[in-house]
């Protein structure tokens, strides 16, 4: 089997930014032959970057999976609550699968799609890279190898920046979980998959607090208006306005970087007059305490797996950048790490300390090295049967935990049995 041709259903951050631009980097593995996306302005970008046909460019995803079959793959990078939607027209087609995560919000559509996809033998890979970063990677090697001898306990967290809580999950769409996913299956769900691969082991039982804490209209200063760029009395001193973000700060703004995939989401032409216009106007430009965010901005769950392994795993929004950490706990040492340094520090008790970092030509691509990694792991179990992918009934272990502990949290931290969980699902 040689180059695997394929379509993507939505043509947004991960369809046009992230999985796109593997083609050209890596024209033996894959070829983009369709794409589909309801922007006008997306869908041409992608037709001239990739030289597609008209025919072959779609305003709608149901559309393109209306026409006969015309690739090996379907890459479905639409919204969270389309993706079993899209993911189905696919499969029904023949087309196996890389599908976007969160697979759905909704624990019996998660179940009804593995159904789906396993009678009609289709492959679904979901996309949680993090297995595929070379930091992980190299963790789950030590931990196989018996660098801390039997894990006991684990500590883990995701903090998120407060530009990437804002963008997101405060003005963006991942803002209601009700429209969406929460977000502790929106943002989280990789953790909850790499927790599960770690420890070689399912979620026994769980419980979950958190809330929206900082994002609420009560917080907002005196006088804030709807809009940043209307006349804020304390712009000058707001991290959160929506100028500094998008334009003007030396870490995020496009005056210092260009247009990142911030800007590319707030507007199609994002020079700096058009990102200013639209600000005027559009959510992203909205004071971050006068929107109608309802997802949390922070959560904690504790989690008892079956092999009897304790985790601890908290995520907030309120971090001057976005980093992931985790340290675990073992017989014969501990080893802790954070993934945006790329190192990993190794304490075997009574030995020296040691240290491993990540070679920076490993990471060329986004969470860690691991977007890359994955797809090219993915044609390679295509063409070879090699590689070492992740089923999808191995990766919606971590939905069902993420959708147990949201459940947990709105009964107030209420334990809960994940056996017991999915036995409510059916």
């Amino acid at each position: 089997m040689g180059v695997t041709t394929v379509v993507i259903a939505g043509a947004g951050g991960r369809g046009r930014l992230t999985y796109a631009p593997y083609s050209k980097k890596f024209p033996e593995q894959m070829k983009l032959v369709a794409a589909a996306d309801r922007i006008p302005e997306r869908l041409q970008e992608m037709k001239q970057e990739y030289g597609l046909s008209e025919e072959h460019c779609f305003s709608t995803v149901e559309e393109m999976f209306a026409q006969p079959k015309m690739a090996d793959m379907a890459f479905i990078c639409t919204q969270d609550q389309e993706h079993v939607l899209h993911a189905c027209l696919a499969l029904e087609k023949g087309y196996d699968l890389l599908l976007e995560k969160p697979v759905s919000a909704d624990g019996k559509e998660c179940r009804q799609l593995l159904e789906k996809a396993e009678r009609l033998g289709r492959s679904v890979t979901v996309c949680h890279v993090l297995r595929y970063a070379p930091f992980y990677q190299r963790l789950k090697k030590l931990l196989e190898e018996g660098a801390v001898g039997q894990i006991v306990s684990i500590q883990a967290s995701e903090n998120v920046g407060y530009w990437h809580q804002a963008h997101s999950y405060v003005r963006g769409n991942w803002r209601k979980g009700g429209e969406t996913s929460p977000m502790i299956l929106a943002k989280c769900c990789h953790d909850m998959d790499i927790l599960v691969w770690l420890t070689d082991s399912r979620c026994r039982r769980l419980s979950s607090m958190g809330s929206l804490a900082y994002f609420r209209e009560e917080n907002a200063p005196e006088g804030a208006p709807f809009y940043c760029m209307d006349g804020c009395p304390v712009k000058a001193e707001c991290p959160y306005d929506a100028e500094k973000i998008y334009v003007t700060d030396q870490v995020t703004g496009y005056d210092t970087n260009g247009a990142g995939w911030m800007q590319k989401a707030v507007t199609a032409c994002p020079d700096r007059e058009g990102l200013l216009e639209t600000l005027r106007t559009s959510p992203y430009g909205r004071c971050v305490f006068r929107c109608d965010n309802d997802v949390v901005d922070n959560q904690s769950v504790t989690m008892e797996m079956e092999n009897g392994i304790t985790v601890s795993f908290h995520m907030c929004g309120l971090n001057r950048n976005n980093h992931r950490t985790i340290h675990i706990m073992g017989t014969k040492g501990d080893i802790s790490g954070n993934l945006e340094e790329e190192t990993l520090v190794l304490h075997r008790f009574g030995g020296e300390e040691e240290t491993f970092r990540m070679d920076v030509q490993e990471t060329i691509s986004g969470h860690g090295g691991g977007d890359y990694r994955m797809l090219h792991d993915m044609f390679e179990a295509r063409s070879r049967g090699t590689g070492t992918l992740t089923s999808l009934r191995q990766s919606l272990e971590s939905h069902y935990m993420a959708l147990a502990a949201e459940a947990s949290r709105l009964a107030g931290g209420k334990m809960i049995v994940l056996e017991e969980f999915l036995q409510s699902l059916k």
